[in-house]
């Protein structure tokens, strides 16, 4: 059964990513990570950036995993190998080799070291498409053993623990287990770090249990949905007092897990309806992310240069990224067969 919720957290997740990597570059660390940076910061801005900072990568992995249980569904292993194949993998090489060495070239320009910019294979804001392809080849043979034996013993054990008052968060042991292991010295960083790759697996795993679970996690995160959230509200609120958005990671994991929860609970609530706006929406998200950073770093040459207030620039660059990517949709991806796949549309 298709859960429109699930869609819709899908679409605002890389909406939500769009509009961070927007704010990096106005950031006085963006040229860190080769993003152009404008001259005038908007450190508050931070502040709201920094209450997503933590889940929203975890999140993105969390859906992969669901989509991953919904798509076996229908399919045997060497099915959605196919379809995780065409669907992530081909985009991720083809972003890797044809759409990532773009941002680094345009960043080159930016700050006027062409030497540097030269064509360097990258996985840059794609990163996360590997890491999510290299978990279906990891976990192959537990997703098909737990799809075919629903009645296991790990099953049963947590949709007991689920229909107990806040059972569910028996989730968050492997996310604090992860935080005090790896110890990462800045929790957020997931690109490309050993933190990210194992904090993924654990997210994209259970993703595809909760799913696994049908009703009985529908009706935990739709009772805990209520608590979740003002618990992550302090959780951030301390982080953000008494530690500067930092803070000790194990809080910090928790933190992120209530966010969750409190995202798929209040996202059960409101947002499993069809729509024409999702069906669009859904369908068009995953290539304008694809496009959308080296169309923010052209836009971002001749908007940061000009005389207006940050947060003017801000608004055109995000309005051009956003109207660049959906017009490159709608006129040229969506209506050329051989390109769709390239942007992990079906043909």
């Amino acid at each position: 059964m298709r859960r429109y919720d699930i869609d819709w957290l899908r679409v605002l997740a890389l909406g939500l990513l769009i509009i961070y990597h927007a704010t990096v570059s106005f950031q006085p660390w963006g040229y860190l990570i080769a993003f152009p940076q404008n001259e005038d910061s908007l450190d508050k801005l931070w502040i709201l950036m920094g209450l997503i900072n933590i889940w929203r990568i975890p999140l993105l992995f969390i859906i992969s995993g669901m989509g991953v249980r919904f798509a076996m569904g229908s399919r045997n292993w060497k099915s959605l190998l196919k379809d995780r194949t065409v669907r992530i993998f081909v985009p991720y090489i083809f972003g890797f080799f044809f759409i990532c060495p773009i941002n680094l070239y345009l960043a080159s320009i930016y700050f006027e070291k062409i030497e540097l910019g030269g064509y360097i294979p990258n996985p840059g804001h794609l990163w996360f498409l590997g890491n999510i392809f290299m978990y279906v080849l990891l976990l192959l043979i537990i997703l098909v053993y737990l799809k075919n034996n629903p009645d296991n013993l790990i099953f049963r054990f947590l949709k007991n623990t689920f229909r107990r008052p806040f059972g569910i968060y028996i989730i968050a042991l492997p996310f604090l287990f992860e935080a005090l292991l790896l110890e990462p010295k800045d929790y957020p960083s997931f690109a490309n770090t050993p933190h990210g790759f194992w904090l993924g697996i654990i997210c994209f795993l259970t993703g595809f249990i909760l799913i696994s679970l049908k009703d009985v996690f529908w009706k935990a995160v739709s009772d805990v949905k209520k608590w979740a959230l003002p618990i992550a509200l302090l959780l951030y609120w301390i982080r953000l007092i008494g530690f500067e958005l930092g803070g000790p990671n194990v809080l910090q994991a928790f933190e992120s897990i209530s966010w969750m929860l409190a995202i798929f609970g209040f996202g059960s609530s409101y947002l499993n309806n069809p729509s024409k706006q999702l069906a669009y929406l859904s369908r068009a998200v995953y290539p304008v992310y694809i496009l959308h950073m080296p169309l923010q770093f052209f836009f971002s040459l001749f908007i940061l240069p000009l005389a207006l207030p940050a947060i003017f620039k801000l608004l055109l660059v995000l309005i051009s990224t956003f109207s660049g990517s959906l017009v490159l949709y709608d006129l040229v991806i969506k209506r050329l067969k051989f390109i769709r796949p390239l942007f992990g549309i079906k043909i």
